[in-house]
């Protein structure tokens, strides 16, 4: 059982619910320091992550990961289509905010993006050693307090793809352990943090990146590292 995910997933939603409350007490001048917060430690996070690459073929595995990952993006329209279902959501579930769907998948590519998702996750379904994944739900519940003070609800429901992910993660992993070698995770990771450099430009609004298009490159690096690797 992906223990560690029901971890996980409820201290993001706790999280979620302390950083709603703050959120109403806080003046427009302190969101906007959160904001800028948010935005420069997820540019450190995203450069530390995609620093993993350590060889210059696995650099160009990534380039090309993102070009081709935002072609794919591109052509099948991913960002509408995810903007899309996160409307749908919004309305059904009848919320007002106008950040809703940026909220959601800004936390999600945040929670489940980096190497202590897959790795923390893996290391669970193949031994049933949690202590990764229950360091990441700490960190996650200290940053979706922050999140949900500036994007609002949508970070407490990025806590149901959250789970899918990571559980699913955990209970294929004694069936794929071989295939998600360290070359693999690292590449992923790296692919991952470029995407959230982009989340932090975004925030910054030094940039519009369309990180949505360019999420394909996640799974495009892993099949050049099979290819190539």
């Amino acid at each position: 059982m992906p223990i560690g995910t029901f971890v996980n997933t409820a201290t993001v939603i706790i999280g979620s619910l302390i950083g709603l409350t703050l959120r109403k007490k806080f003046p427009d001048n302190i969101k906007a320091i959160i904001f800028q917060g948010v935005g420069l430690a997820t540019l450190v996070l995203g450069m530390q992550m995609a620093l993993n690459i350590h060889e210059a073929k696995h650099f160009l595995e990534v380039i090309f990961s993102l070009i081709l990952g935002g072609i794919v993006g591109e052509l099948v329209h991913l960002d509408a289509r995810l903007e899309g279902w996160g409307n749908a959501l919004k309305a059904k579930i009848k919320v007002g905010e106008a950040r809703f769907t940026e909220g959601l998948v800004t936390a999600f590519l945040i929670f489940c993006v980096g190497s202590m998702t897959f790795v923390g996750a893996i290391n669970e379904g193949l031994s049933g050693d949690r202590t990764l994944i229950y360091t990441k739900a700490i960190l996650d519940g200290f940053t979706s307090m922050a999140l949900a003070s500036v994007y609002g609800v949508g970070v407490l429901f990025s806590a149901l793809p959250l789970f899918l992910v990571q559980a699913s993660l955990t209970l294929l992993a004694g069936q794929f352990q071989a295939f998600f070698s360290d070359t693999i995770i690292n590449q992923m990771t790296a692919v991952g943090g470029a995407l959230i450099l982009g989340i932090g430009l975004n925030l910054l609004e030094i940039k519009a990146i369309k990180t949505l298009n360019l999420l394909p490159g996640i799974f495009v690096v892993v099949v050049l590292v099979l290819i190539f690797g």
